[in-house]
């Protein structure tokens, strides 16, 4: 089963408890029991984990978090209580780091699509429908929908795939109540960064969201935004002036990776068990570049 290539040992921080390593983050529980979220460098494709790094990733996907929450702010609040590294945290953690509240999280990837693509795509051509949402016909790869769409998942552990499903699905499992505020919170979230993005000549092709409720809220109180919020991990990003439907779109995403891996230069079949390879420099260092200018078109800031 795939996973990490390499598998790092965790750092041991006094006062905080080592919980989990995911794909990108490693979570940590302070004494308190709030959660220290630590954004590495990492960089998934095709289910693994890959031995290479991209520079300045973690420190991007949290600036760019840290500036979405603040957009988003008057739509839902979240869970940040701090971005201060923890006493005794190593030095190369600065940057990297969000505390935040425990919640108790919905067990829904909260999907977003304004264009076809992806999954979604692959669904189409089959059936005419994406997540079982009939769609009109005569759309190609790269086509915006008629309307954004609420297209959930189930979340997946490393290694294994997310699986779209249903919202009759989701209303099942969470209750129709959360069901509803699920959609109607992801679909607002996804249309107020759409029009952000498209004013800085980005397209928000899709994205995903999680959410989670204080332990003790009840099924009325609001959801909270959660975990990372609009990077080029949990987003498409595609170059406005270049957007042609009918083809691949160029991305500020790592579709370049997963681009370079399925080509020959790579040597490597995805559908095999054998690892992926080492991502060569240039590769890392124009994956570093997409990164570090779609932090920069969004927020009007150059990365330094």
């Amino acid at each position: 089963m795939p996973g990490f290539v390499e598998k790092p040992e965790p750092v041991q921080v006094p006062g905080l408890v080592h919980l989990h390593t995911g794909k990108v983050r490693d979570l940590y529980r302070t004494e308190s029991g709030d959660l220290v979220l630590v954004a590495s460098d990492r960089v998934s494709a095709f289910d693994w984990v890959l031995a290479t790094e991209i520079p300045d990733k973690g420190r991007v996907l949290t600036r760019l978090t840290l500036w979405w929450f603040d957009q988003l702010a008057d739509l839902a609040p979240n869970h940040l209580i701090s971005t201060d590294p923890p006493p005794g945290a190593p030095d190369d953690w600065a940057g990297r780091v969000m505390v935040c509240r425990s919640l108790a999280m919905i067990p829904v990837e909260a999907v977003a699509r304004g264009y076809l693509t992806g999954s979604g795509l692959q669904e189409y051509e089959r059936d005419r429908t994406v997540c079982g949402l009939a769609l009109p016909p005569g759309l190609v790869d790269g086509s915006e929908l008629p309307a954004p769409l609420f297209t959930p998942a189930t979340k997946a552990a490393v290694g294994d795939h997310d699986e779209n499903v249903s919202y009759e699905e989701v209303a099942r499992e969470v209750g129709a109540d959360t069901a509803a505020q699920l959609r109607q919170a992801t679909l607002a979230l996804y249309g107020r960064a759409r029009d952000i993005a498209r004013d800085r000549g980005i397209i928000l092709a899709d994205t995903k969201f999680e959410f989670g409720r204080a332990p003790d809220a009840g099924p009325d109180d609001p959801l909270i935004l959660a975990d990372e919020v609009l990077t080029p991990d949990s987003s498409r990003f595609w170059p406005r002036d270049t957007w042609q439907p009918g083809r691949p779109q160029e991305s500020y995403d790592k579709q370049f990776i997963r681009d370079w891996l399925t080509s020959p230069a790579a040597g490597w079949d995805p559908t095999a068990a054998t690892p992926p390879p080492a991502l060569p420099e240039e590769i890392v260092d124009a994956s570093r570049a997409r990164y570090t200018e779609a932090y920069r078109l969004l927020t009007g800031v150059a990365w330094q």
